[in-house]
């Protein structure tokens, strides 16, 4: 893919990554953290994915002030001016709504990726391969284009999308619905069915047909911008968004604009996919150890343990005897053993129980 003025990347670096805990913290959520010991943070390595490919002049990254800092200290390549941060929590729409305004101001014809900042990419080359055939597809087109990937499994931490019409090109698919995060027994029937993709979270549009979109569902909050303030500066606008972005709803953008727009397609992808937001997920996209384990860059004396994903800090070691199918995860102050299972709910159960009794310390 070649390097080109007329593409931009918007980074999404906000989230609170709870589902990970007590690994990820409010404080210092997993997209900042070196959680495989690379050496590269999730969002170091997502940057360098992009950087290859788009002029880092065009690299956004959306986030909330609580993480200011360590977006600065860990991408500092990045303009100040392209972090845009949130004055106030409202999920990824309001987000990205913020960061096309500001692209559409720079390149009104300019095509955009939206990426989350946290997913691992296995197959470089044929992510860049998508990502041409993509951007490609919305230079030409009025459509929000999603990436998919085969499932390979019944995740039901995934959101699945499932497929309708071939569009003109062979890879590109009309969207017939979005299913997010189902029980296990639906994931497996979509993915046995054939019909159903796992939606990565990235995808592509040109600014005019997310202007079309934000428009449809959002109050005129920062369009009302150019009208009230014509010419504005870089400071105004951040003193506007500080009093305006309030108004704008809690929403997502995957439930915002593509559960809620017309003219949505995925593109069938295969370079090896994973969000790797809960513990059960992690276990199951990971290279296992002997006795079916993953054990994430730690220090491990194991005996007769099978089925287990463990991740301990740095200059701790483990010995553990006779374990199947845990989570051990040791952090700071909180050491969580539980069921693997579908993990994401019951981590949110201690995560909301742990901060009623002992308090945000251990949040």
């Amino acid at each position: 893919m070649e390097i080109s003025n007329k593409n931009y990347c918007v980074i999404l670096a906000g989230g609170r990554g709870r589902r990970l805990w007590p690994c990820s913290r409010e404080q210092y959520p997993k997209q900042f953290i070196d959680f495989f010991g690379t050496g590269r943070t999730q969002l170091q390595t997502t940057y360098d994915r992009f950087v290859k490919v788009i002029p880092v002049e065009n690299i956004f990254v959306c986030t909330c002030k609580e993480y200011l800092d360590a977006v600065r200290q860990q991408l500092p390549d990045i303009n100040e001016r392209n972090i845009l941060v949130e004055p106030i929590h409202r999920n990824t729409a309001p987000s990205v709504a913020w960061a096309n305004m500001r692209i559409k101001c720079q390149d009104p014809d300019a095509n955009i990726i939206i990426t989350p900042s946290d997913h691992l990419v296995m197959n470089e080359e044929s992510f860049m391969r998508s990502l041409e055939t993509g951007i490609g597809y919305v230079s030409e087109n009025e459509v929000l284009l999603v990436m998919g990937v085969q499932p390979t499994r019944p995740e039901p931490g995934y959101g699945y999308i499932q497929i309708g019409d071939r569009s003109c090109k062979p890879d590109v698919f009309f969207v017939k619905s979005f299913t997010e995060k189902p029980e296990r027994e639906f994931a497996r029937m979509f993915m046995e069915s054939g019909e159903f993709y796992w939606n990565t979270g990235v995808f592509m549009a040109n600014t005019r047909k997310l202007t079309k979109c934000f428009e449809s569902i959002f109050p005129s909050v920062l369009r009302n911008l150019k009208s009230e303030r014509p010419g504005h500066s870089y400071e105004e606008e951040l003193e506007y968004v500080a009093q305006n972005y309030p108004r704008y709803p809690n929403l997502s953008i995957d439930y915002a604009i593509l559960e809620h727009s017309h003219d949505v397609y995925v593109m069938k992808c295969d370079f090896g996919w994973a969000d790797l937001g809960t513990w059960h997920a992690i276990y199951e996209c990971m290279s296992k150890a002997d006795g079916d384990n993953v054990i994430i860059d730690s220090e491990v004396m194991a005996e007769d343990i099978h089925n287990n994903v463990i991740k301990l800090p740095k200059g701790k070691l483990g010995v553990i005897n006779g374990l199947d199918g845990y989570i051990v995860a040791d952090s700071g102050n909180v050491l969580l053993i539980c069921k693997k299972g579908d993990s994401s709910a019951l981590v949110r159960k201690y995560v909301n129980e742990v901060r009623m009794k002992y308090g945000d310390n251990f949040i």
